[in-house]
């Protein structure tokens, strides 16, 4: 028994971002409820062991040199390990709105053939239903299983693993995101009630501006645990903001890796000492002034988008945003990503929404990674969070 082991909740996430499916349990050890509940949720089975092994291959001399050199060699690609354990797909996706992002989230979902069941509701005549019947029609083309419907009633999103909101107003030239506060406060109080009816069980995302406010509300309304309301934001901003370190060092988008944090707006946080190019840091590309600029259009991304439409906002990359949400929920895809959620004393905040690094699973949130911050982003993530309880009356 000196050998016995406590599992606790740390070693079920550590199994799960090793990409393992199976964890063994020796004589003796000790499983935490938390711990089993965790497993359940991250898809992750438990086995009494001990486990067989199979009998390691052995490989003689001049084989296991070839290999080696293989791998030393500059054109060996190492496997991906983004993706690791099958993706679930959803019984049934709804989706509030049926505008510019919520008609693109719901053409990505059914092309990539994310759910059995794609619900779209919207306020409008007839928007709803044609948008699914134009994505049905599509897919004789697809191949997709999704059947997609719609309806003008609310009620049609009910029994939904998630439910996506992105209904409510949206921005004109000149208007900030705080500006629709207290317009789409109301959509998104009229639409928690229907969701906490319908779907108790769903996670809820949502996509409605000001992101990090109405996520806020839309937890405070529904009374939902933390774990199943999330904002989406810091995948949409992440993605402008590498897209612009991208052009500011002539390389591709592909070859960066940085996110920004804080709220979906002028207190955004870009995280210049995680950036990479080309796994390297930011300043053996750019200079001090090129990061900042590449800052600063991130930071102002949504409001250009505005500015050129003039008649409401971005659609196309919020859609695809959400998506990366869906896939991490899924299981598609793994690792911390940053979306808004509810605080509770990670990086010295509490009781207030923010864009934070999440791990998510089947049931919404697991955990929130909390990364080493400059101090300078330390600043930035806490004025952004005092920016939102300021604007909701909550100082």
């Amino acid at each position: 028994m000196s050998d016995a082991r406590v599992i606790g909740v740390e070693h079920i996430e550590d199994a799960r971002r090793r990409g393992r499916k199976v964890f063994e349990i020796l004589p003796g050890d000790i499983v935490t409820s938390l711990a089993e509940e965790t497993a359940s949720r991250l898809g992750l089975e438990l086995v009494y062991g001990p486990i067989e092994k199979e009998a390691v291959v052995k490989t003689d001399g001049k084989t296991s040199m070839r290999r080696n050199l293989y791998r030393r060699s500059p054109k060996w690609i190492a496997p991906d390990k983004s993706i690791t354990q099958k993706a679930k797909r959803f019984s049934k996706i709804a989706i509030v709105g049926a505008g510019g992002v919520g008609s693109n989230i719901a053409h990505l979902a059914a092309n990539l053939d994310l759910s059995d069941e794609i619900a779209i509701a919207d306020i409008v005549p007839g928007l709803a239903a044609a948008t699914a019947l134009d994505l049905n029609h599509a897919s004789g083309i697809t191949r997709s299983h999704s059947q997609a419907y719609g309806a003008e009633n609310l009620e049609i999103i009910n029994d939904s693993d998630v439910v996506i909101v992105t209904a409510g107003r949206a921005r004109t030239p000149g208007m900030s995101r705080n500006d629709l506060i207290q317009t789409n406060k109301r959509v998104i109080q009229a639409t928690a009630e229907v969701i906490k009816t319908q779907s108790p069980k769903a996670i809820v995302i949502v996509v409605t501006n000001p992101l990090d406010e109405m996520t806020m509300e839309m937890l405070t309304s529904t009374e939902f645990p933390r774990s199943r309301v999330l904002g989406m934001a810091g995948t949409l901003d992440s993605s402008r903001f590498r897209l612009s370190l991208a052009k500011a060092a002539g390389v591709q988008v592909s070859d960066v890796e940085a996110i920004t944090l804080g709220s979906h707006g002028d207190e955004m946080a870009p995280i210049v000492s995680h950036a990479k190019i080309k796994g390297r840091s930011l300043n053996r590309y750019l200079s001090d002034d090129e990061i900042n600029n590449s800052s600063n259009d991130a930071i102002t991304g949504g409001g250009q988008v505005v500015a050129l439409k003039k008649l409401g906002s971005a659609t196309i990359a919020p859609a695809h945003a959400t998506i990366e949400i869906l896939d991490h929920i899924r299981g598609a895809k793994s690792g911390a990503v940053p979306v808004s959620v509810m605080l509770d004393g990670e990086f010295g905040l509490t009781n207030v929404v923010l864009g934070v690094p999440v791990h998510l699973g089947l049931k919404g949130m697991i955990s929130v990674e909390e990364i080493a911050l400059s101090d300078i982003e330390k600043i930035a993530l806490s004025a952004a969070a005092d920016a939102i309880r300021k604007r909701l009356g909550l100082t």
